[in-house]
């Protein structure tokens, strides 16, 4: 099968999007499908109003058809709700062409946290942007309920996965951790307002704090909470020793639809501490974590948590079923509507 994914995240961005898409590249690969991944850095682009990190592509929708159309794919996959993505569509619309889309993140509230607008106005925008698509993939049941609720209807699922053989509890601690005072509470990821971080840091459960990530608030945060451990951005091995030399897991954003560090954490052996909301309550359970609105409350919970029946769960979540889910998700085109789009 030959797929063509558009996104507009893509590297040398660093996120859960990225990471999934790069995994769904390899897999697929790996089965013998041909992938093209159709990614801003392909095309000039402008950094994005109060996230510069993030490229947003300017081109036309015919060019980005011609890259589609060239590759004569059997599939067409849209991952995002950005610019490279919006071209893509409507050169999808313009020729009849099917495509599928994801919901990667809770773009309405993510969009509102950095714009101070109410997230009931970008919702419009999600109805209209994913209407169209033969299937809309998402990664967990209460995010299907609430794309539903809010009147996208055409859900289907589309889970994640872990480096099983990278995150395990066998992973080497970072050296500064034998000096820290225990418990050692851990944050991964982006370190950004859309992130809820300061939740996390200004949490009075004793011990030692640890980030690990970059990103746009990254300055700020560590001038407001100098107690804390700022390590950067971690990869592979280092990264899977932080999470299990960690006491604890603490996920305090409210806007991401999974949280692929928290399954991360899990394989490690770590329990999670969360919030209620969607992502956590999809994964994490009594015996895995602890979700509550108070996040001192969840993580003192969570450290009583069985380390083993959290390695045991984390390691259920496979890539290899997370590209089988995404294989039965897609819409085949019709060769001869492809032609006919060409």
């Amino acid at each position: 099968m030959r797929i063509a994914i558009v996104t507009d995240a893509w590297q040398p961005q660093i996120n859960g999007v990225v990471r999934t898409l790069q995994m769904m590249q390899s897999q697929l690969l790996s089965k013998g499908h041909a992938v093209k991944i159709i990614s801003p850095d392909l095309y000039g682009s402008i950094p994005c109003p109060t996230y510069p990190e993030i490229r947003l592509a300017l081109v036309r929708s015919a060019v980005v058809g011609q890259a589609i159309s060239g590759f004569r794919p059997d599939a067409v996959h849209l991952a995002t709700e950005g610019p490279l993505c919006l071209a893509a569509r409507r050169w999808c619309l313009r020729n009849g062409v099917p495509f599928t889309t994801a919901y990667h993140t809770h773009f309405p509230e993510y969009v509102a946290r950095r714009t101070g607008l109410p997230a009931g106005w970008f919702w419009r925008y999600i109805r209209w942007f994913h209407g169209p698509a033969q299937a809309v993939l998402v990664s967990t049941r209460s995010v299907r309920r609430q794309l539903r609720a809010h009147g996208v209807a055409q859900v289907r699922p589309w889970g994640r996965g872990v480096d099983l053989a990278a995150f395990t509890p066998q992973a080497i601690p970072p050296a500064l951790f034998a000096n820290l005072p225990r418990p050692i509470q851990l944050y991964v990821g982006r370190v950004a307002i859309e992130k809820n971080l300061e939740a996390f840091l200004a949490s009075g459960h004793p011990g030692s704090k640890v980030v690990i990530g970059d990103g746009p608030a990254r300055s700020m945060l560590e001038r407001a909470y100098p107690q804390a451990h700022f390590m950067g951005a971690m990869f592979g091995d280092a990264l899977a020793g932080a999470y299990a030399g960690a006491d604890v897991f603490v996920f305090p954003s409210r806007t991401d639809t999974f949280g692929l560090v928290m399954i991360e954490a899990l394989a490690c052996g770590t329990p999670v501490a969360a919030y209620p909301v969607s992502g956590p309550v999809d994964i994490v359970s009594a015996t895995t974590g602890a979700l509550a609105e108070d996040l001192d409350e969840a993580i003192a919970a969570a450290l009583r948590c069985d380390r083993g029946l959290c390695a045991a769960h984390g390691q259920t979540f496979t890539w290899e079923n997370s590209a089988e889910d995404f294989l039965s998700g897609l819409h085949p085109i019709g060769r001869e509507r492809l032609n006919g789009a060409a």
